[in-house]
């Protein structure tokens, strides 16, 4: 019966990359005729696809990032899978949006399928991160540092909103690798190179 389990787990969490790779922002940008990874940053995520179409299709590919966090952890919740099963749903939805299957193992920073994740698995958690990006990113207009500083809350976040040990450990990876898709970003905002959220660029 435990193999059986195991093969069932094992499976979900396979369903859960394979949604998580799905490249929302360069479907997006490839009906209007646009390859997103000639253009800005090279990034599938929702700040190049504004920086490359609009908003609204900045908007969309956002809504579509998340919505893949939401299906992955609301899966695993369907099943009546434990806490920690819950999170690596979520996890693998997120490296899947990372290493995308469909783009050779290459994707996005993970942030938007981070927060949908976060709102099956933290709802109260998800809400506070939201905050803190739109704060940061009011204040800085750094899409990438608004990251960083709202996932590298997110452990205390969940200590101070929702904590069990379970939901610690995946608070840690999910900002562990937060910061990893995150480093070139880094390297830029030392350097005073990044580019500032709206900011044009055809490089």
């Amino acid at each position: 019966m435990t193999e059986i389990w195991d093969w069932g787990l094992g499976i979900g969490l396979a369903v859960s990359f394979l949604i998580g790779s799905i490249p929302t922002g360069l479907l997006i940008a490839k009906s209007k005729g646009i390859d997103l990874r000639k253009i800005g940053s090279g990034n599938i995520g929702a700040t190049n696809v504004m920086r490359a179409l609009s908003k609204e299709a900045a908007i969309l590919t956002l809504l579509g990032d998340a919505l893949k966090g939401v299906i992955a952890v609301s899966i695993a919740k369907g099943f009546s899978l434990g806490v920690l099963d819950q999170g690596l749903f979520g996890l693998f939805a997120i490296l899947g949006h990372n290493f995308s299957v469909f783009l050779k193992f290459k994707g996005g920073k993970g942030v938007a399928t981070s927060i949908g994740a976060l709102l099956v698995f933290s709802p109260h958690v998800a809400l506070l991160t939201i905050i803190l990006w739109i704060m940061t990113a009011k204040w800085t207009k750094y899409s990438s540092l608004s990251a960083l500083v709202a996932f590298g809350l997110l452990p205390l976040s969940i200590y101070m909103m929702d904590y069990s040990r379970e939901k610690m450990i995946i608070a840690i990876a999910i900002a562990a690798l937060i910061f990893i898709r995150h480093i070139a970003n880094i390297k830029r905002l030392i350097q005073g190179t990044e580019n500032k959220i709206g900011q044009k660029t055809r490089q």
